[in-house]
């Protein structure tokens, strides 16, 4: 599953840094109609994590993961059969929705297979992850250089030959055992419990909703910090790009050594009152990067973005961790699917609430980074009564199909 992760990684790297160049340039789409696709696609793709999640709980995990691989592997040839405009919408929109299934299904598979070192498999598996988004960023920056109309084509080809080589080493792993599908016999009693529904889970919902709070430092990277260097600092705009390598190698560096500091339920939630320091602390840096020359402001933006890039890892940690104790184990897909509704939500509101703090000046970002310092510390009193008093709960193991 390492492998698997580095592999996608690298295909959605080649892809993801070009995307709207290849709508723009090879598909000819104007800059409204390229915002319009972007917007419709991941809408879409926000049912693509609870669809997900609820399949795996009644189908082989494997199954259904070579599938969404498949299926994304097949939306993406897709893109190069046409330059129709409903039809890339169509073709953006499936792989869209195959991109959120194959997050949730990925993490439920390590969740089943890793017991109580899911948290220190979780960093290895995001540090591997990061490093192949790297590699594919640098490859498809190096194929930019050509500046033509096949390169975005081979970029695009490469992205969906990930996917499929995804597909065929999903094959190669065994189903994990699940304790919501056990094999029976005609001789078993039906169950007579119905699976647990998130929807009717008002603490789990709030817990959801809480992290969609907490995930917007994605959208400070990607649309917050550029558009503050560029409309606000006196930083040069070459800091943007900079700042976001930043991120990657901090992320590669430290997520494995941090993540022993939530390796137990108890811990994890602990980790939400310096997750809140951190974003408290990096909005504050945003702030202060507004009222200084050229070199106080790049230092105070390198803080924020280090500020903001260790609340990431961190809250990745607590949010593996804390999704997976709040689910109960024969919901689990399901309740991981509803979960994965959050960073689907951030990426729709996640730029208008970064727009909103750059329109606010210093204070807006001063609020910004207090609202989810506030989040975290409301989320840390919200699970307290849900959690066991036992520090992780490993699951019992069940019979599985093969």
């Amino acid at each position: 599953m390492l492998a698997i992760a580095l592999v996608d990684r690298v295909g959605s790297g080649l892809w993801a840094s070009v995307s709207v160049l290849y709508f723009t340039y090879v598909s000819g789409l104007s800059l409204t109609q390229v915002g319009t696709l972007a917007a419709t696609a991941g809408a879409i793709g926000i049912a693509g994590a609870p669809l997900g999640g609820r399949i795996a709980d009644r189908f082989p995990l494997t199954r259904v993961l070579t599938t969404v691989q498949l299926l994304r592997a097949l939306s993406s040839l897709a893109l190069l059969t046409t330059n129709d405009y409903p039809l890339l919408v169509a073709f953006a929109a499936v792989g869209s929705l195959g991109d959120r299934a194959a997050s949730v299904l990925t993490r439920l598979y390590a969740t089943r297979v890793a017991g109580a070192d899911r948290v220190r498999y979780q960093a290895v598996q995001r540090t591997v992850a990061n490093a192949g988004w790297a590699l594919g960023g640098l490859a498809a920056a190096t194929a930019l250089a050509l500046g033509s109309t096949a390169a975005y084509q081979w970029l695009l080809a490469g992205d969906a030959l990930s996917f499929l080589a995804s597909a065929l080493l999903t094959l190669r792993c065994a189903e994990p055992p699940s304790a919501s599908r056990t094999v029976t016999t005609s001789k078993d009693l039906a169950p007579s419990t119905r699976a647990p529904n998130p929807w009717r889970d008002r603490t789990y919902l709030a817990y959801v909703a809480s992290e969609t709070v907490l995930f917007l430092d994605d959208s400070v990277f990607k649309v917050g910090l550029p558009l503050w260097i560029a409309h606000a600092t006196h930083a040069p705009h070459g800091l943007a790009p900079l700042l976001l390598v930043l991120n990657n190698v901090l992320v590669v560096a430290l997520q494995v050594p941090l993540a022993r500091f939530g390796a137990t339920t108890a811990a994890a939630r602990a980790l939400l009152l310096p997750l809140a320091a951190a974003f408290a602390l990096a909005g504050v840096a945003m702030a202060l990067s507004a009222t200084g020359g050229t070199v106080t402001a790049t230092l105070l933006l390198t803080a924020a973005a280090t500020a903001f890039t260790l609340a990431e890892i961190l809250h990745a940690t607590v949010s593996w961790e804390l999704s997976v104790a709040l689910a109960p184990e024969t919901g689990q897909g399901t309740y991981l699917g509803v979960h994965g509704l959050a960073q689907s939500a951030q990426r729709s509101l996640g730029p208008l609430a970064v727009t909103a703090a750059i329109a606010g000046g210093p204070v807006g970002w001063s609020v910004f980074g207090a609202g989810i310092a506030l989040t975290c510390a409301i989320q840390h009193r919200l699970v307290r009564s849900r959690l066991a008093p036992t520090a992780l709960s490993v699951p019992p193991v069940t019979v599985s199909e093969h």
